[in-house]
Parts: structure tokens; sequence; C-alpha cells
């Protein structure tokens, strides 16, 4: 490996650690070591949470105007019902798109180190960029978005009194919508209050499941801490996106992805799956790999996998206990990736231990949003 890669990947483990530091609650002395209760979020020093800011960002969230199209709010990619994710293998795209990725739950993607499935935004201010620019996404351009905040005179109050500009600025409509994310997080789930020394939080089916999860399945040498995952980046051989074999808009995309990320020529026409962290340093030894996600709220959140390809929880348990798939990028694919040996009757407890992870469902009405008006005159 090289030095700068070895650079990067201890950032990205480095930055994992930091938050799961952060989030891990207290935790009762017989639980087992490697996993925790979720705490409170880590709030960066740079973008403090105020109400106000809370408020101003979750009408952002579900506004439509920060997108190419005004069409494409946060929510679209990211439905309250839904999980707060899309249901469906690969995202929404933006019009005359299609997406290219599973979309992610929003619930509890404030602890993570890094966002998106291979890392490439370091912070939930940076994915509310990312997400809102992206070409197959919202697809928006920075003065254009800008614009249309100015000529609404809700926001002009609010990002003042807020921010304390005269008028809204779109670094800051990142920080209040990174803000409202930080609010969605579930630390009180079964899985939580057990951990917390509530013996009765979990039935029997989940506490042997827990005992597999811990044990003989191995699922927390990956999914451990309080956010159940370590943040690392591993190849499980998930097999391709089965939409690019028959839909030409997707397959477009797709070849658009490698190429605006920085594939080499042989990679653009030859490859056949998502690369992955490969982009994050152009390290082939990262080819296939993507960041173990957490697995709490995924009892909403299905299907699952970087591009939806396993459709439930029961699925996915079948998926380990076959010991992966198989996928273009064979050479990289996890050793830890093996078969598990789970009868029928193992495998439901592991199923049922997984839902325990997920409380209930968050869920809230869309905001009423403000209406344009023409911009004051200057005065003299």
């Amino acid at each position: 490996m090289s030095k700068a890669m070895k650079k990067t990947v201890s950032a990205w483990a480095l930055a994992g650690a930091s938050a799961l530091a952060i989030a891990t609650g207290a935790i009762a002395a017989d639980r087992p070591a490697e996993l925790a209760p979720l705490g409170d979020p880590p709030i960066p020093a740079d973008n403090p949470q105020t109400p106000e800011k809370i408020e101003l960002g979750k009408m952002l969230f579900f506004d439509p105007r920060l997108s190419g199209n005004g069409a494409m709010p946060c929510s679209a990619c990211h439905l309250p019902d839904a999980g707060w994710d899309f249901p469906d293998k690969i995202s929404l795209g933006y019009p005359g798109t299609v997406h290219w990725r599973n979309s992610q739950t929003i619930v509890n993607s404030a602890y993570y180190g890094n966002l998106f499935w291979a890392g490439s935004s370091k912070s939930l201010e940076a994915q509310a960029r990312s997400a809102a620019k992206g070409a197959v996404a919202g697809n928006g351009e920075d003065d254009m978005l800008e614009a249309r905040l100015a000529f609404v005179p809700e926001y002009r109050e609010r990002f003042k009194d807020v921010f304390g500009t005269e008028y809204p600025r779109l670094g800051h409509a990142w920080m209040a919508i990174a803000a409202f994310e930080r609010t969605l997080v579930q630390t009180d789930t079964p899985f939580d209050n057990y951990m917390r020394g509530d013996d009765a939080a979990l039935d029997e089916a989940q506490k042997r499941g827990l005992e597999l999860f811990t044990g003989k399945a191995g699922c927390s040498q990956c999914h451990n801490g309080a956010l159940l995952t370590n943040q690392k980046y591993y190849n499980l051989g998930v097999p391709p996106y089965d939409g690019w074999e028959t839909d030409e808009i997707a397959q477009i995309t797709f070849r658009y992805e490698l190429y605006a990320k920085g594939s080499t020529e042989e990679m653009y026409r030859t490859f056949k799956d998502d690369p992955g962290a490969y982009f994050r340093a152009k390290d082939k030894n990262h080819l296939g790999k993507f960041r173990v996600p957490s697995l709490r709220y995924t009892k909403y959140t299905a299907p699952y996998m970087h591009n939806g390809m396993i459709e439930t929880l029961e699925d996915v348990v079948e998926f380990y206990n076959q010991g992966g798939g198989e996928n273009e990028f064979a050479k990289t694919k996890s050793e830890l990736i093996k078969p598990l040996g789970l009868n029928d009757d193992e495998k439901a407890d592991l199923v049922a231990f997984l839902e325990s992870l997920t409380g209930e469902r968050i869920v809230m009405e869309e905001p009423e949003l403000p209406e344009y008006d023409v911009l004051p005159a200057a005065s003299n």
C-alpha cells in the first residue's frame, strides 16, 4: 500500500473512531463489550445546533428549489415514510437520468465519519452540497440556487436571523440542512435499552440472535461499536446491479460516473461493476469495496447493499451464510466473508436481533414552504 493510501485509510479510520467514541452511551457490565448503546450525536464546533437553524434546515430539506430543475428536494431521495431513503434498488435520479447507487437512510447519519457508500464526503454539510449539485442527483448550480433563495422573503429573514447575512448564502444552507439531519437519530431501540441494562428489552429469540451476532455468525467483526459499523471498507462479493443489463439510461449513468470520477480508458471500456472505494485513492486494492453501513433502522430501509441487490433482512443473512457472492472484483473480496453454517432457526434468531436495532418509525409532516416574491429595490 502506498504512503498516500495509508494516509487516506488512516484518516477514514480516525474519523470513524472519533464519531463512535462520541456516540457511545453507558453500557451495562454484562453486555457484549464490542457493542454499545447509542449516545448523543457529535455536533461540530463550527456548526452548533439552534432551534432556528434546525427549523430552517427542515424547510430546506423539503424544498425542491435547491436543485437544478426546482423539483428535486433532499426528501425526493430520502422519504420519511420509506425509512428516510428511497425504496428501490437504485436511488431516484435527476429527471432524464437515473442514479447508480442505493440511497442510504438519513437516520443516524450524524454519527458517520464519512458519508456516501465510498466515503466521499467528510461531513453532513459536505454531503448536502454534493447531493444537491451531483449530476445524477440534484444537478444544481451555485448561483442559481442562491438566487432562488434570495427571492424568498421568509428565507432572507430566516438566514439573517440564523447566520447574520443580508441575503442567503448557499454554504449556510448546507449547514442548516446538516443541523436538521443531526436531529434524526434513534437512541431508544430495544437493543439500546437492553445494552443499558433492561433484560426485558429483548425477547429470547433476539438474545439468541445477539449471541450469534457476536459469536458464530461473526457479524460484530465489522458491525461493532454504538453505530454497529467499524466504518471500514470491504468487498463482499455483492453482484452487480442488474439494471445495467437492460436499462440504457442506467448504462449511460454508469459510464458517466466511471468517466467523471477518473477511470482509466481500460476501466471505462471494460468494467461491468461499480469500483466503489477505488475512486478515493485510485488504488486497485480497493476495487469493489464499500463502507460498512450501520445496521440501525434497517427494518425500514430495504432493499440492501450499495446497489440494492438484496431484498430483505432474511436475504441479507442468507447472503452472508452462503459466504457472500461473486462480482468482478474477486481479488479484493474480504477474507472475513466465508460460509457460516447457520441453520434455519439460527438465521431466524439473527433476523430477530437485527430487527431489535430499529425502534418506532421516525415520521413527520412536510413543512409549509414560503413563497417567492420580488426583491426590494435598492435604496440610495
